[in-house]
């Protein structure tokens, strides 16, 4: 590939390596230079642009990642069409991420111009999570690293794919010691209900035994008998050796332990065997808590039907400290009074309108007010400091509609590659005391103080409700404020991914505020809601 500066009239046919903005000339990165974008670039005077131009066999950046990816991607995972040397893989379902790390990092190891990243290996994805990417750095690659590449991709097995959950049915039996209350079994139960949901899986046998090996030998026997297709054992107190009670019961029913503890705290005193070709746990105590343990590790694989083994287990110690979990205060952590905390607003006002059919919708104006100005004053007359717009598409008309408000602007040069970076934007924009902030979208005119505020008041990191999400009738809605926590997280988004796939990862920290009316739900994206949400918002 050739790469330097030219003159605009040796650029023809090039690819414009930055973006320039000169006046009214506009011409993106990745732009291939036709003869329009010549006499604009005469007529804006400038004497040079720095382009690169493919070889006799090199391959372009777009076609290199569509292919590369196309090739990496097994059973349950789809890619998107790629953009900017860019093409990113989803989930087609729930399950479990089985990555070859071998092939993965052979593949990033054949040329500084090719590069595969994933999501941590075995982790439960949803549905349209996005679970890797396949980015080419320059403008194109030879077409011998090309080859290369595509050869070690189609001799994975594969690079991705989600494994789907395959165990349904569960059997929990909970051993009982005079003072552990039935209020625990029952929280305990509860909670592992929650955690089988994303699975699909659930409790359908469910046994409370005294806290000794024929006793719980015999519980066993039973809720496999009743159909459970795996084994969980709470114990009421803790597994202590291998010749203890739950893993001597284990054995009496003729099954075998495969490995106890694990190299992951919290979840330390983990047990897990099989019998009969059914796995069985022992629950460390951890697993009472909603909240992450090596407990989840090894439970969502076996509901997907993966081997675990003591290999597994042992190799689990590197990452195997979750006391620094997003979710989770932090052990040194003071908490701060309830009503300390201080949250921004970023309002998204940066998108192209496409649904449109023309006109940036964020201009169009109801009940006499463009719709971007009645997203940025609901915000102002909410609790939340600073405001935060961010401008895209029209940037300049969008902040002439909003100049005498007291708000503050980000530009997103980057709009036209989804709403994931005017995400990116407008949390870059914010100051390192802010504890949270709610994000809307512009395009919300039914999205008012009050909704904003019930978000704010709802958040309580005290109680572990870091994200605030409006529901109304059951439907999940806009905006949603997030704690910083999840900052970093949110900026890795890419393309038009939205933020759900995380809500759902972390649902132990999502609070849904109930709302009345549909407000949260309705977003203008064409002339016929644009018409229904005016005559609305008219008859008052």
């Amino acid at each position: 590939m050739k790469f330097g500066p030219v003159k605009p009239d040796e650029a023809l046919g090039g690819t414009a390596v930055h973006t320039i903005r000169e006046g009214s000339l506009v011409l993106k990165k990745g732009t291939v230079i036709e003869p329009s974008h010549v006499a604009a670039l005469k007529a804006a005077g400038i004497a040079e642009i720095v382009v690169a131009r493919l070889d006799a066999g090199d391959v372009s950046e777009d076609d290199a990642a569509a292919a590369l990816a196309e090739a990496s991607k097994g059973e349950g995972v789809r890619t998107d069409k790629a953009f900017t040397g860019r093409c990113n893989l989803f989930a087609e379902r729930a399950g479990i991420l089985v990555v070859d790390r071998e092939q993965i990092d052979a593949m990033n190891r054949i040329d500084e111009a090719v590069t595969v990243a994933t999501l941590p290996a075995y982790k439960p994805v949803v549905e349209g999570e996005m679970l890797a990417t396949v980015k080419i750095i320059p403008f194109a690659v030879p077409g011998e690293v090309f080859m290369s590449a595509m050869k070690t991709a189609q001799a994975a097995k594969p690079l991705v794919r989600v494994a789907p959950y395959k165990i349904r049915k569960v059997g929990v039996v909970s051993t009982l010691l005079p003072g552990l209350s039935p209020k625990v079994v029952d929280k305990t139960l509860k909670i592992t209900d929650e955690r089988l949901a994303p699975a699909g899986a659930r409790i359908i046998a469910e046994r409370r035994v005294p806290h000794d090996q024929t006793a719980l030998a015999k519980a066993i026997r039973e809720v496999e008998s009743e159909g459970a297709e795996l084994v969980i054992v709470f114990g009421a107190s803790a597994i202590a050796d291998r010749r203890d009670v739950i893993p001597a019961a284990i054995e009496a029913v003729g099954g075998t332990i495969e490995h106890f503890g694990m190299p992951v705290d919290p979840g330390n005193l983990m047990l897990i065997g099989q019998a009969h070709g059914r796995p069985v746990l022992g629950a460390p105590g951890c697993a009472r808590s909603p909240k992450e343990n090596g407990f989840d590790w090894v439970l969502m694989r076996l509901l997907a039907g993966l081997p675990v083994t003591r290999a597994d287990i042992t190799g689990m110690g590197v990452g195997g400290l979750l006391m620094e979990i997003v979710t989770r205060p932090q052990p040194r952590e003071e908490p701060l009074p309830r009503e300390s905390g201080r949250f921004a607003a970023v309002v998204l006002a940066a998108g192209r309108s496409t649904r449109m059919g023309g006109p940036n919708k964020l201009l169009a104006t109801v009940t006499g007010k463009p719709l971007a100005r009645i997203a940025a004053e609901a915000a102002l007359a909410s609790k939340a400091r600073p405001v935060v717009v961010v401008t895209g598409h029209q940037s300049e008309t969008i902040t002439d509609a909003l100049r005498d408000l007291p708000l503050q602007f980000a530009h997103n040069p980057d709009f036209a590659e989804g709403l994931s970076t005017s995400l990116r934007t407008g949390l870059a924009a914010l100051s390192d005391d802010i504890d949270g902030a709610v994000v809307m979208l512009a395009d919300m005119p039914q999205v008012d103080q009050a909704l904003i505020d019930r978000l704010i008041a709802a958040y309580d990191a005290g109680k572990g409700a870091l994200i605030a999400v409006p529901v109304i009738d059951g439907k999940r809605g806009n905006p949603v404020l997030w704690s910083r926590r999840f900052f970093p997280e949110l900026m890795t988004l890419s393309g038009d991914v939205g933020a759900r796939h995380l809500i759902a990862k972390y649902s132990e920290a999502v609070v849904e505020v109930p709302m009345i009316g549909n407000g949260a739900l309705i977003d203008v994206d064409t002339p016929e809601t644009l018409n229904a949400v005016k005559a609305e918002l008219e008859r008052g």
